[in-house]
């Protein structure tokens, strides 16, 4: 279980995505612990087993507990957050902004890594999970830390690629049965 697994589950008609993958993650200038956690929470949001079970061996022997743990907290926390922030944004009644969330997300303060990493991977789940608000959010902090655009966009391009191969893989599952 491996990228390269995972790459060679990929059919030819999709053979971007393959090299697409290979690229963001095995050629990626991304310090291993930002690299990996935006690895693992994207596999996770995805929401394919398939995906997760390729890139989670590698992604846990990148990664020091610490780190895999936050990454795997990173997509739980922005799951619930990327739902509620939409929806507030979404909805044409503004008021619903001026509501208290009443949400735990004690995570975000203290994710027991550097917070840029954090930051970094909750900013590639909520692309995935298309929340506006969030993906603001998160780039404001990123930027303030001094993260440049093209680092930043390296996390939506990972985002991307996984969840383009999750769908394409998806699919074939489901095409196969």
């Amino acid at each position: 279980m491996s990228l390269d697994s995972l790459k060679s589950r990929i059919p030819d008609y999709a053979k971007d995505l393959k090299l697409n993958l290979g690229s963001v993650i095995g050629n990626s200038d991304l310090p291993s612990q930002q690299l990996w956690g935006t690895v693992l929470a994207t596999a996770i949001a995805s929401r394919s087993p398939i995906v997760l079970r390729e890139l989670e061996p590698e992604a846990k022997a990148n990664l020091s507990p610490e780190a895999y743990t936050a990454a795997k907290a990173a997509a739980a926390v922005m799951a619930m957050n990327n739902v509620f922030y939409r929806t507030r944004h979404l909805l044409s009644d503004h008021e619903y902004g001026n509501l208290r969330a009443g949400l735990r997300m004690n995570v975000i303060g203290n994710p027991g890594v550097d917070k840029v990493d954090f930051e970094y991977w909750s900013f590639a789940v909520s692309a995935i999970n298309g929340c506006g608000m969030c993906l603001d959010s998160h780039e404001q902090v990123l930027r303030k830390a001094g993260l440049d655009r093209d680092v930043i966009q390296e996390a939506f391009k990972i985002a991307a690629v996984v969840q383009a191969v999750a769908a394409t893989l998806g699919a074939e599952a489901a095409l196969a049965e």
